[in-house]
């Protein structure tokens, strides 16, 4: 695709009848790329792009029939998979690595994020990153048109690279189908760009204007704790800002000051019946704009850096609580075509309800590109806490402040003020992305360990249209120590290595009803120094696609596990369960349906049942939803288990419901009412956000939260929350 510079003024009207647009090469001819990827589309596409001094325009002509469009919400950054739309993915550094993306439904509704990896992974495309830009969209009886204005301030470009990477495609719900401008196989993501095209500038690219966005807040609250004697009640005010200064046109200084995030969803609630961790999502946007190179760093087994251990801890009763942070920076961005860089440094406050000192988070991490789609990137974390002395081990009682040191035949506690880990990670993917490899290797430094602190994995996978095969190894030293990473195992395991793999064959039958469908065969062995096998498991199960856009997956599993901790499913604080060195296995069945989403009313359910150590447990789990297009979405989600366990280790019926109600009254007004009763925590939990966006990426956010006893609904505590943001352009 080659673009001109446009020599008239381009209108956002729903009509490309200026000679700029007439001019314009033309993205048509398009191709299927699901549910099969041997056809023309039947309903074309076409795209265009011109630019000014200013914008950045793209044109997309929908050809279409008078098929009902699905719209599922009107909220911005939309779930992609249920709602029909078209966008593009540009890459402005010709890596064919990194990028933006801009996605619009029929009803207007704007998407926009980045792209990592080339974009061939479903974690490749995170719409975590808010920016300005403008359209407009038209429906015709034959077509619907969009036109989009993305200002040159918006994203991240070298004005001196005259190719850019290019792709496009379109998701139509309603015939449950995915278009694309190149023909991509059935087994590949047809926005990435290893199966895209080049966008050549004729005419010089514009230079770089200074780019400065300031983004003040302020919030009010006031709060009512009923759980004390007598009753506190606190309100607040506070002020911050977060501001995005471009330092070069590719390479981006985002600072935050007191930063406040009230308006953030809450986390989903889970019952989690293993020994291990649960990583709970980040949702702060601040921590999720460019934070690739940070979240894949390692693996999930051994993550150096996440972010969640920035301002949130867990109290003595082991809920989490925010940590005031006083101020954050991070340098992000393209250093040339080869190099990516990005720097984050964070400072808390001392928080003396949960024992925390102050604290300071430095991450780095630089990645250099090489041969199509491959990199390999060095990266440093540091954690370092203030003001600690070896006497202050009840002041600051917080988890890993101060840690237990033999001493011949006593223990001390030392202050422990320091964590670092210094990793390195390979990818390399071969150009058609068949073969894929990653490689990573960690070392943690602290005062304590200085052997037996290294972690690292090899893995390899082969995918083709029918076959998909990966396999790996990974290994988690003892002492390896990771204090602002994610790392699961740690306290269940003294250190481990494992083996796992996965096989999964799929074909494409000639019965219309189904799409493709295929066995799949899973295998993961965990072993612990000395070489005892602590864990195995081995999974075999059967799946389908079925062309009216619902799935179904049946499978069977035998877990085998000898104890390496003690410990009680039923009451985490009680070791008269499960004891260390016990030997435990069983087998188990599970099916999970995903109904057809362009049914107002669609559902997910899961279940399984057999043998869960040394008893059963039946599981019923899943959503169900209804949409009143395009205002507003009801949903309800729940997890059900009924465990039986031997009379000395308890029987327990143990759920989880979730009802949610989403309204977008316009493309700007949006209320979310969430109410999750855990019967574990035996608490009812109510939040309930307002949101108006009453200037591109300015808001108005009211929420309101209360905590409520199950028996009698007598309420716990509350909260309200007004918080208010302007986005201004310097």
């Amino acid at each position: 695709m080659h673009i001109k510079k446009a020599k008239g003024a381009i209108i956002l009207d729903g009509i490309i009848n200026e000679p700029d647009w007439q001019a314009a090469d033309v993205a048509d001819d398009w191709y299927t790329n699901y549910p099969v990827d041997t056809l023309r589309a039947p309903f074309q596409t076409e795209g265009r792009f011109t630019f000014d001094d200013e914008f950045f325009y793209v044109s997309f002509v929908c050809f279409d029939d008078e098929t009902p469009d699905i719209v599922n919400s009107l909220r911005r950054d939309f779930d992609y998979s249920l709602n029909d739309n078209v966008g593009f993915a540009v890459g402005p550094y010709n890596d064919k690595l990194n990028g933006f993306f801009f996605v619009i439904t029929p009803a207007g509704v704007q998407m926009e994020g980045t792209v990592t990896g080339g974009g061939t992974g479903d974690d490749s495309y995170s719409t975590f990153w808010d920016n300005k830009w403008y359209s407009k969209v038209v429906r015709y009886e034959d077509k619907w048109i969009a036109e989009l204005a993305i200002p040159f301030k918006s994203f991240r470009y070298k004005s001196n690279i005259r190719e850019w990477n290019i792709s496009m495609d379109r998701w139509e719900l309603k015939r449950n189908r995915k278009t694309s401008w190149i023909r991509t196989p059935i087994q590949f993501v047809s926005a990435s760009f290893p199966y895209g095209g080049q966008l050549v500038w004729d005419d010089p690219v514009p230079p770089a204007k200074t780019n400065i966005s300031f983004i003040p807040y302020i919030t009010a609250n006031t709060s009512t704790d009923n759980e004390v004697e007598p009753v506190e009640q606190n309100r607040g005010f506070q002020t911050g800002f977060d501001a995005k200064i471009a330092i070069t046109p590719s390479l981006n200084l985002d600072l935050t000051v007191n930063p406040d995030f009230s308006q953030v969803e809450v986390d989903d609630q889970i019952i989690n019946l293993t020994r291990f961790e649960f990583q709970f999502p980040e949702r702060r946007q601040f921590f999720l704009e460019n934070s690739d190179l940070f979240d894949l760093a390692g693996f999930p087994g051994a993550r150096p850096f996440f972010s969640r251990r920035i301002g949130l801890a867990a109290d003595s009763s082991g809920l989490f609580q925010q940590v005031p942070i006083a101020y954050g920076a991070r340098l992000s961005g393209s250093l040339s075509e080869k190099w990516r860089v990005n720097v984050l440094n964070m400072q808390t406050r001392e928080e003396a309800s949960i024992g925390l000192p102050a604290q300071n988070y430095t991450v780095a991490a630089l990645q250099r590109n090489f041969w199509a789609q491959s990199n390999v990137t060095l990266s440093f974390v540091n954690k370092q806490s203030f003001g600690v002395e070896p006497e202050d081990s009840t002041k600051f009682f917080s988890d890993n402040v101060f840690r237990e040191v033999q001493l011949g035949d006593r223990t001390e506690l030392r202050p422990n003020t320091y964590n670092r880990v210094v990793s390195l990670d390979v990818e390399m993917s071969s150009k058609d992305t068949k073969w894929y490899h990653s490689s990573f290797i960690a070392k943690s430094i602290d005062d304590f360990n200085a052997r037996e602190n290294l972690s690292g994995l090899l893995f390899g996978r082969y995918s083709t249209r029918t076959l998909s095969i990966w396999s790996g190894f990974s290994f988690i030293n003892e002492f390896f120590n990771a204090e602002a990473g994610f790392v699961p195992s740690i306290r269940v395991y003294p250190g481990q290595y494992s083996f796992f793999g996965n096989a999964a064959y799929q074909f494409f039958p000639k019965k219309e009803s189904i799409i493709r469908m295929g066995p799949f065969l899973s295998f993961d062995h965990t072993y612990i120094p000395g070489g005892t096998n602590t864990d195995r498991s081995y999974g075999l199960g059967y799946q389908f696609e079925f062309n009216n856009a619902s799935s179904l997956e049946v499978s069977y599993n035998y877990v085998y596990q000898r104890l390496t901790n003690s410990f009680n499913l039923l009451d985490p604080d009680e070791f008269t369960g499960f004891m260390e060195g016990e030997e435990y296995n069983w087998n188990a069945a599970s099916i999970e349906y995903r109904s057809n989403p362009r049914k107002r009313f669609f559902y997910q359910i899961s279940s399984s049942y057999g043998g869960f150590y040394n008893g059963e447990n039946f599981n019923l789990s899943g959503e169900l939803a209804y949409r009143y297009q395009p205002f507003g979405n009801v949903a309800l989600r729940f997890d059900f288990n009924d465990l039986r366990l031997p009379e000395a280790y308890g029987q327990e019926q143990l759920f989880l419901f979730g009802p949610r109600i989403d309204l977008t009254f316009t493309d700007e007004v949006f209320l979310t009412t969430y109410v999750q009763y855990n019967n574990v925590l035996n608490n009812i939990n109510l939040n309930a956000r307002f949101q108006w966006r009453y200037q591109p990426a300015s808001d108005l956010f009211v929420v309101y939260t209360e905590n409520y006893l199950p028996e009698n609904f007598g309420s716990k505590n509350r909260a309200l929350v007004l918080k208010l943001t302007y986005w201004l352009n310097l």
